[in-house]
């Protein structure tokens, strides 16, 4: 049994985009499983239908407006590098207004929705795959996974935006008595589900690089303090996820192919700029190109010798 799974990792999930429509059209994969968190759910449902030409034009046009009904930051530029402020008017809107978070995400669910629809989904779940979301139970403690084949349409739907939704920026949800936010505060890369699953094969697609390469300058305002700070927690989190996920590998004789960005793609993955994401698409699907040579001529090797 085979499975596609993608990490979080907001705008950069246009690069796991470009190496998944390698794998499926060029590579020719075909997957059992199919397990996103955070911007991987986005992507796994239209990965399993084949669709990626929809998702692709879905997924590199989003702005901030596509997300935000009331975005928490400003976004400025300076000799080409982006970073974000604090938009306080639309801060201080949303605690007058008794909500629990800086901003709000509503657009995003929307987003979903339309870009899901009731016969897709339908389709989706017939079909001999099953597609996963994980979530972060805040009231818990716990990381839960939602099957498609558990699911009604309005709940998957939901499941999906709050699987995105990336708390304190985005909107903090109450589902079934309990309070939800981004899979990616408990698991960004949930490898161990799939084994748990019953994968034999896995690909995993890790938005960061496989070594660290970054040293974040200093934070401006007290959100580039919190970004720098979820994103250290995020990297911890994923390297014990890739960690736990080996050995559990190994006790279930199963295969991972771990795909990280060769590059460090952006330090903010909260600002979503079209040629960026189009550009990372592309970057992601020559990078499984060249790892699947690479692959070829590796095992043309090893059968010489």
């Amino acid at each position: 049994m085979r499975a596609l799974v993608i990490s979080g990792g907001g705008s950069k999930g246009a690069f796991a985009g470009g190496v998944a429509e390698h794998l499926i059209r060029v590579q020719k994969k075909q997957y059992d499983l199919f397990l996103g968190c955070s911007t991987g759910s986005l992507l796994v449902s239209h990965l399993a239908l084949n669709k990626i030409d929809k998702i692709k034009k879905c997924f590199t046009e989003v702005t901030q407006e596509s997300i935000f009904d009331n975005c928490p930051f400003t976004v400025s530029s300076n000799n080409g590098t982006q970073s974000i402020g604090i938009h306080h008017f639309n801060v201080l809107k949303n605690f007058i207004k008794g909500r629990k978070t800086f901003g709000e995400s509503n657009n995003l669910r929307q987003l979903i929705l339309n870009s899901i629809t009731p016969k897709e989904f339908t389709e989706l779940k017939t079909a001999a795959v099953e597609v996963v979301i994980t979530v972060s139970n805040l009231s818990t403690n716990k990381v839960e996974y939602k099957k498609i084949s558990e699911c009604s349409y309005r709940d998957f739907i939901d499941w999906i935006w709050i699987s995105c939704n990336y708390v304190p920026f985005m909107t903090l949800t109450s589902k079934n008595g309990c309070e939800y936010g981004d899979g990616g505060l408990g698991t960004v890369i949930p490898i161990e589900e799939a084994l748990r699953c019953g994968a034999t094969e896995i690909d995993a697609i890790l938005l960061d690089t496989e070594f660290p390469q970054i040293n974040r300058m200093p934070s401006k305002n007290p959100f580039d303090a919190m970004s720098t700070i979820f994103g250290f927690m995020a990297d911890r989190i994923q390297y014990q996820n890739v960690k736990i996920g080996k050995l559990m590998a190994d006790d279930f004789k199963a295969k991972v192919n771990l795909f990280y960005t060769p590059t460090i793609l952006t330090t903010n993955s909260l600002i979503f700029n079209k040629e960026k994401m189009e550009s990372w698409w592309r970057a992601g699907f020559e990078f499984a190109a060249q790892r699947s040579v690479e692959n070829e001529t590796f095992s043309a090797g090893e059968n010489n010798s």
